[in-house]
C-alpha cells in the first residue's frame, strides 16, 4: 500500500502527534510492507486559493507556481492519505488547511445531489483511496475539542472510508518522565496500525481506549498549571 502522511505540525518530527502517527505506522508495517511518504507542510510553498476556479475551468491547472501541484500528484498516487496535526483553534493548523483548500483541481465545477446535500463531483476517480486522521491536543481531555474537527473531516472525505483517532495529553509524548504511561499507549495506537493494515479499521474497543486519558485529567490539569 502506498501511503501519503500530511505532517501538518509546524514542529515537523518532534510534534506530540507525529509520536502517534510513528507507531500506527509501525503497526501497519507489521501487517505488510508499506510505501510511505511524509510530507512536513510547513516546508512546502503553499500560496492561497483566491477561489477564482481558475483550476476547475482549464483542466486542473492553478494560476499558483507553487508545490502544491506536486503535493496534487502526490495524492492521486496514494492508497492512504494520512493527516497528521495537532488541534489549533479546535481546527487544523493553518499551513495544512492551506493545503486542503488547494486540492479544488481535483473536482470539477459541477454539482450533484448526493443524499440530503449538493457536491463538487471529483475530476479523478478515487475509489480505492482510504482517509484517516490522527488528532492529538493539550487539554485534559476529548469533549467539547474534537467534534468540530471530525465534522469537517467526514463532510471532506465522507465516512465510509475515513478513521479518525483523537487523542488528548499529547503533549506528553514528548516528555521523557512519562514513559511509563505514554509508551503502552503507544503500544496500542501500533495495534490499532496493525488492525487497520489488515481489515481497513480498527475495532471500536481499542478506539474506545484511545479516548482515555493517559492520567487522571486532574493530575494532568495540575501539572500544567504548574508551569503556566
Amino acid at each position: 500500500m502506498k501511503i501519503l502522511v500530511l505532517n501538518g505540525s509546524p514542529k515537523r518530527e518532534k510534534s506530540d502527534t507525529m509520536h502517534m502517527t510513528r507507531a500506527f505506522l509501525k503497526g501497519m508495517n507489521d501487517a505488510c510492507r508499506n510505501e510511505i511518504t511524509q510530507i512536513d507542510v510547513i516546508d512546502k510553498h503553499i500560496e492561497y486559493c483566491c477561489g477564482c476556479f481558475s483550476c476547475k475551468r482549464n483542466g486542473g491547472s492553478c494560476i499558483h507556481n507553487d508545490d502544491m501541484a506536486e503535493i496534487l500528484r502526490g495524492i492521486l498516487a496514494t492508497d492512504l492519505l494520512l493527516f497528521s496535526f495537532p488541534l489549533y483553534s479546535y481546527s487544523m493548523p493553518a499551513h495544512l488547511k492551506a493545503l486542503i483548500d488547494r486540492t479544488m483541481p481535483l473536482s470539477s465545477l459541477a454539482m450533484q445531489k448526493t443524499g440530503d446535500r449538493y457536491e463538487h463531483p471529483s475530476q479523478y476517480d478515487f475509489s480505492r483511496l482510504k482517509y484517516a486522521m490522527i488528532c492529538g491536543c493539550g487539554f485534559p481531555n476529548a469533549a467539547h475539542n474534537f467534534e468540530g474537527m471530525m465534522m469537517q473531516f467526514k463532510l471532506m472525505f465522507g465516512e465510509e472510508n475515513s478513521t479518525i483517532i483523537t487523542v488528548p495529553e499529547t503533549p506528553m509524548f514528548n516528555v521523557p518522565e512519562a514513559d511509563p504511561v505514554t509508551k503502552p499507549f503507544l503500544t496500542l495506537l501500533r495495534q490499532a496500525g496493525r488492525e487497520y493494515a489488515a481489515t481497513g479499521s480498527v475495532l471500536p474497543s481499542i478506539m474506545e481506549k484511545l479516548r482515555i486519558p493517559m492520567i487522571p485529567e486532574d493530575v494532568y490539569a495540575e501539572i500544567c498549571n504548574r508551569e503556566a
